[in-house]
């Protein structure tokens, strides 16, 4: 009788104690302060063909201007919510640049912002850090 009693109060601890745990890792939530990132001047690097390439962009309203290489391309943003955005060129030059880009930022810290993005109705997601200039 006593390890029958034994088994259920180990079984009762360790069903509690699994409860704790999963409420105490359930309470983390990535900061994600998005309006801070609505507007401003940002930097990108990415790895292009083995190379880092840097973007510069300025977001402001609901429009968008990329430096690239010594290029600007200018952009319209649709805001879906305070986290994710639609980014469609004004002007592509080719077929691919014609297609619209899903934004969605994932964390923030004070000065930069961590988002995936990807074509509209693609399921292939990229990642990347963009951080505020000014």
């Amino acid at each position: 009788m006593t390890i029958i009693c034994y088994f259920a109060v180990m079984k009762v601890t360790g069903i509690l104690v699994f409860l704790l745990f999963f409420s105490i890792a359930s309470c983390y939530t990535p900061q994600r302060a998005c309006k801070d990132f609505k507007d401003g001047q940002f930097s990108f690097t990415a790895l292009i063909d083995g190379k880092e390439k840097t973007t510069r962009f300025i977001r402001f309203g609901d429009t968008e201007i990329d430096f690239f290489e010594g290029k600007s391309d200018t952009s319209t943003i649709r805001w879906i919510n305070d986290c994710e955005y639609i980014v469609k060129k004004t002007n592509p030059s080719t077929r691919s640049e014609e297609k619209s880009i899903h934004m969605k930022i994932l964390t923030t810290t004070d000065s930069s912002y961590t988002f995936e993005y990807g074509i509209v109705g693609s399921s292939k997601k990229s990642h990347g850090t963009a951080i505020k200039v000014n």
